[in-house]
This record gives C-alpha cells, sequence and structure tokens, in this order.
C-alpha cells in the first residue's frame, strides 16, 4: 500500500482551499468523500462529467492539500486531509460539510 501526499505547498492557504472549492463538481466530490470516507474515483458517480474532467477535479482538490491519494495495487483512493485541514483552520470543515448537495447546482 502507498501513500502519495498531496504535491502542494506547505502550509496549505486558505485562498487556495476557497479558490479549488469555487467549483460545485470539486465541493460535491468533497462532501461525497465526507459522507461515505475513503473512495476510489469510479466511485464519486458522476455521470454528467467525463472521466478526465473528474480526474481533472481531483488533481485539484489534492494539489491543494484538501484530500489524499492512496494507492493500493490498481486500485486508487482518495480521502479527506481532515486533521490537517483542522489544525491549520479549526472548524472550516464542519462549516463546509455543512452544505447540502441540493444547494451546489
Amino acid at each position: 500500500m502507498k501513500i502519495l501526499e498531496a504535491t502542494r505547498p506547505t502550509p496549505i492557504k486558505l485562498v487556495d482551499v476557497f479558490s479549488a472549492l469555487s467549483d460545485p463538481v470539486r465541493l460535491k466530490i468533497l462532501l461525497c468523500l465526507a459522507h461515505h470516507g475513503e473512495k476510489s474515483c469510479a466511485g464519486f458517480q458522476m455521470s454528467h462529467i467525463s472521466k478526465s474532467t473528474l480526474s481533472h477535479h481531483v488533481k485539484i482538490l489534492r494539489e491543494t492539500g484538501l484530500i489524499q491519494l492512496r494507492i493500493d495495487g490498481r486500485q486508487h483512493f482518495y480521502r479527506i486531509c481532515q486533521s490537517e485541514l483542522d489544525t491549520q483552520f479549526p472548524g472550516l470543515l464542519a462549516s463546509i460539510l455543512q452544505t447540502e448537495e441540493k444547494d451546489l447546482l
């Protein structure tokens, strides 16, 4: 099992977090991970966007430091970097996760 750290500057910049989450698709990905835990890209169930577009959005979230990639064999799994975000921005993630999916579009 291999865990890849996000390719992002440390510490996480608040402006980068808000920029990454300004897109409803990326916010929906974050909400999906929050509600269902670690998931693969295929588990996001977003039929309205292409696989390459989904990969692009996941890459932005990863580079920002919002999510982390774990590789297990040929499977790629993503999870929220909750402890890192809570350390730098206490309460921010909890506030973001209160967003309802119906409010995104």
